[in-house]
């Protein structure tokens, strides 16, 4: 087996097993391995720290699969893949949803595979060159689980470029869907949802705000509501649910926007006034029109994908945030997110106290806001703790 040998003194995080490994951290390769191929790595003495898949394009060099000499073979995504998706087991029999997130990446022993199953039909993303180097074992393994119809691939996340990856999208296993763009029906805290996995952002869902999106019901009667970022409707739709006075939710995009009214339409919910805009120049509309709102959600799209990205993003969270509170009446709630995963969660809530800070408010934070039980997040890798969220109170 090709080896990566490391520097002295580097192999401390290993030790800690966090899965990643940096390039700089390695002395020499022995061998020619290939993108995806697997790899033992060694500390400077020659001990052996873990099996890894070898990514030459990427800063990320290698990433985990087993911290143990074993072999890595379909029968290792097999037992990967059912384990994952019996620990859900209980989230879709407690009829919260029938959809769930069946892999986590490095959260499952999996780095670069995510998979998304929604009533029956599983949505995959590989984004590592060791996933697409076991596209076929995966999508077998997958397709093996219990009530599982279909695997549709959607490995089309910009983090692909990373690893010297192309853009890969189709059905891997099972009967097509149905002509293209055909849709499918979820259901998720009673309400139904119909979601595009061909060509919807992510795997055609925001499964991990579920959890969320049930807390915004719980406190929306009677509130005057606005949701940012609004996509298909998650926020909104359960703020009408919930018996909210009214609800305005935002977005740039037409076509989510008219996903978002159907859905409404489906559940039988009161519309909401749906506003197709840039968000941030929207809710300067707002403040100069001196618009009130009881609740307000920020939801924006990922605006730091990596640390370097951090301090742009952050000038946009502030600004956003900023508003928010303007617009909130005294005793208001803003429920506000960051799904950056080059934004910490301690960054984000500096953010937030800052916004705060300017608009001349004062808060408190009621709850940390995360990513659904589905969603979990590895004590050793805390990088997978990319969904951070503060619910926070404006002072009387």
């Amino acid at each position: 087996m090709h080896k990566l040998i490391l520097k002295p003194g580097r192999e401390k995080s290993l030790e800690r097993r966090h899965p990643w490994l940096f390039a700089g951290a390695i002395a020499r390769v022995d061998g020619k391995p290939e993108a995806g191929d697997t790899v033992e790595v060694r500390a400077a003495d020659g001990g052996l720290l873990a099996l890894a898949a070898y990514s030459p394009h990427s800063q990320i060099r290698a990433r985990v699969w087993d911290w143990r000499a074993r072999q890595i073979d379909a029968a290792f995504f097999n037992e990967r893949i059912a384990r994952a998706a019996q620990a859900r087991a209980m989230l879709i029999a407690g009829g919260a949803s029938d959809s769930v997130r069946l892999v986590h990446g490095e959260a499952d022993g999996l780095p670069g595979v995510v998979a998304d199953c929604y009533a029956g039909t599983v949505v995959v993303q590989l984004n590592s060159a060791g996933a697409e180097r076991w596209r076929e074992a995966i999508a077998d393994a997958l397709a093996a689980l219990p009530n599982v119809a279909r695997v549709y691939e959607r490995s089309d996340a910009d983090v692909r470029t990373l690893e010297g990856l192309p853009a890969r999208s189709g059905l891997l296993r099972g009967p097509a869907l149905g002509a293209p763009g055909a849709l499918l029906i979820i259901h998720e805290h009673g309400l139904k949802f119909k979601i595009q996995i061909e060509a919807g952002h992510k795997t055609g869902y925001y499964l991990d705000q579920r959890d969320n999106h049930a807390r915004l019901r719980t406190i929306a009667p009677g509130r005057v509501v606005l949701d940012g970022f609004c996509y298909s409707g998650g926020f909104a739709l359960n703020a009408l649910a919930g018996g909210a006075a009214a609800v305005t939710a935002v977005d740039s995009s037409a076509p989510a926007l008219a996903a978002a009214r159907e859905n409404a339409r489906l559940n039988h919910l009161p519309d909401a006034d749906w506003i197709e805009a840039d968000v941030f120049q929207q809710l300067r509309k707002f403040r100069d029109q001196n618009r009130r709102f009881d609740i307000i959600v920020l939801d924006p799209p990922k605006l730091a994908p990596t640390a370097a990205h951090a301090e742009k993003a952050a000038r946009a969270y502030k600004d956003a945030n900023l508003l928010a509170f303007k617009l909130l009446n005294r005793g208001g709630v803003l429920m506000t997110y960051s799904c950056s995963g080059g934004v910490s969660a301690e960054l984000f809530q500096k953010i937030v106290a800052g916004a705060a800070l300017d608009a001349g408010v004062t808060a408190c934070i009621e709850a940390w806001l995360h990513a659904a039980a589905d969603h979990p997040v590895a004590l050793n890798f805390p990088e997978s703790e990319y969904l951070k969220g503060l619910m926070c109170r404006v002072g009387a």
